[in-house]
């Protein structure tokens, strides 16, 4: 497996090995012992599964308590996902990374806690998967605006178009009404 820095220090793209051949391909997309090797040591207690049409967006997620850390890929489609740095203590407070993730390149972005995430789907369908290291808790989520100017997300979206929130996104708070990490 490659692990490949960003612009945020400790979100991390990863290139799992792929094998392919006229029947298909393989790929672990997680063994305990070759992330440990790669440094990351983590603990997963719940795996997602979505799956959307083009133009949803979702997020951007994160919960105060019982934080997750997701470890997340796409197995069908597209997506264009976005990691915010919500540790005010951080130099990157606030600052934003984006990475295609799709069915073709197998990438897989590990998200650590502390940080808002989100995706934009640019396919027709995007099947989107993710590993968490904790357990989702809805009284602690907090949902950061998509569009809060003061973070400045460049999402894939076209021009004059408009992305499918649900009702929960669309009431994400500005950075600047945001309870967040210490």
């Amino acid at each position: 497996m490659q692990v490949i820095g960003t612009a945020l220090p400790g979100v991390l793209i990863l290139e799992p090995r792929v094998f392919g051949d006229a029947r298909g391909f393989f790929l672990e997309s997680w063994n305990a012992q070759t992330f440990a090797s790669a440094g990351l040591h983590m603990n997963f207690v719940q795996d997602n599964h979505s799956l959307s049409g083009q133009g949803t967006l979702r997020g951007l997620h994160y919960q105060l308590k019982h934080t997750q850390g997701k470890l997340v890929r796409v197995t069908a489609g597209e997506v264009f996902d976005v990691a915010v740095d919500l540790r005010r203590s951080s130099p990157h407070f606030g600052k934003w990374v984006g990475v295609t993730l799709s069915a073709d390149n197998k990438r897989m972005l590990w998200i650590p806690q502390g940080f808002a995430h989100g995706f934009y789907v640019t396919s027709p369908t995007a099947e989107f998967l993710y590993k968490c290291t904790d357990f989702y808790d809805p009284t602690s989520e907090r949902t950061l605006a998509w569009n809060d100017p003061d973070v400045g997300i460049a999402w894939p979206v076209p021009q004059g178009a408009a992305p499918q929130l649900s009702a929960k996104d669309q009431q994400g708070r500005l950075l600047k009404d945001l309870e967040v990490f210490a």
